[in-house]
């Protein structure tokens, strides 16, 4: 007998194997079994809504949004109203509050990423702290009290930035040490 005629009988025999080895991974897929698929979770909703905005700040019965701001140990409460652009600080102008072109820009700027800048009248009470904590405190009290006024804003708003809390304060003093970190000078002699 010659090589050739025991190789057909050997291939139908393999392919026989592989045919059953196929359909037993056909039929294991077909076992309603749950699938594990790692990085999506679905729970029925549709996986493009996205997560509500956590929203910090009221609206009273008269249509006017408040919202607070802190930045260092400035606090600032902001109200927003609809009107023809005034911003009053503290009772007194707002160029006259804050006369450095920074502090202004930084103010204004939530108001010009979203358009409403001279269409709202803005009440601002603050205290505590220097000027760029106060700056810093004014500029998250208009970004929540804008947000609160219309939630389709938020997009805009945490975009530049203007809905974030700067976390960062002044370190404590530490026993022992002439400042927070600073020790009292060592002499060798």
């Amino acid at each position: 007998m010659t090589d050739e005629t025991q190789n057909p009988e050997e291939e139908q025999v393999s392919e026989d194997v592989a045919s059953t080895e196929v359909e037993t991974v056909d039929s294991a897929e077909t076992v309603d079994q749950p699938l594990l698929d790692i990085g999506s979770h679905n729970d029925g909703d549709d996986a493009g809504s996205a997560h509500a905005p956590l929203i910090r700040g009221r609206v009273d019965k008269h249509g006017v949004a408040m919202g607070t701001g802190r930045r260092k140990t400035s606090v600032a409460r902001v109200r927003i109203s609809d009107g023809n652009g005034k911003l009053t600080i503290n009772g007194r102008e707002f160029t006259e509050y804050f006369p450095q072109e920074r502090d202004q820009k930084m103010i204004q700027a939530p108001l010009k990423a979203t358009g409403t800048l001279g269409n709202l009248d803005i009440w601002v009470r603050v205290n505590g702290g220097g000027t760029t904590g106060q700056t810093g405190a004014v500029l998250l009290g208009i970004a929540r009290a804008l947000q609160v006024k219309n939630p389709e804003l938020h997009g805009k708003l945490s975009e530049g930035g203007y809905l974030t809390r700067d976390g960062r304060m002044v370190e404590r003093k530490k026993y022992g040490f002439r400042k927070a970190r600073r020790s009292f000078q060592f002499s060798k002699r």
